[in-house]
């Protein structure tokens, strides 16, 4: 029913399971780590075996389905939207972690909006409304 990032402290093993609702992301490994697979509601006897994980699901993380348009999961810096995705600009976007920083043009240039952890429904209805976003990436430095 919700996020799970470790599921060894209510279950050994998870080789098997049935989503009533929404869609998932599972993983392989513990912290949303790993191999991932997408799931919708339905039932999935024994699925994970097909895929060649021994260990079974480890983590879940729930997909929230109240943004439009098109969606891409990205856990790692993107230089240009239109290169990795296809996609001429990206419009709304849900943090799960860490903080990062969008830019206007491909390549990290332009003008640039810091987000952290949270759900951002529409770029257009913030501040930035005007601008289109190509590019982001994490901020990992340390401010000490």
């Amino acid at each position: 029913m919700s996020d799970c990032a470790d599921m060894s402290s209510y279950m050994s093993r998870c080789h098997s399971c049935r989503v009533e609702s929404g869609c998932f992301m599972v993983y392989d490994r513990p912290n949303y780590m790993g191999n991932q697979y997408f799931m919708r509601r339905g039932e999935y006897a024994d699925y994970m075996s097909m895929f060649g994980w021994s260990g079974g699901i480890r983590s879940c993380r729930m997909i929230p389905m109240n943004f439009g348009g098109m969606m891409h999961e990205c856990m790692d810096d993107c230089d240009n939207f239109m290169d990795r995705y296809r996609m001429s600009n990206c419009m709304s976007c849900h943090v799960m972690d860490g903080h990062w920083l969008m830019y206007e043009q491909p390549h990290y240039r332009g003008r640039m909006m810091y987000l952290w952890p949270g759900e951002y429904r529409s770029f257009r209805d913030m501040e930035y409304g005007g601008m289109r976003f190509m590019s982001m990436r994490r901020i990992m430095d340390s401010w000490y």
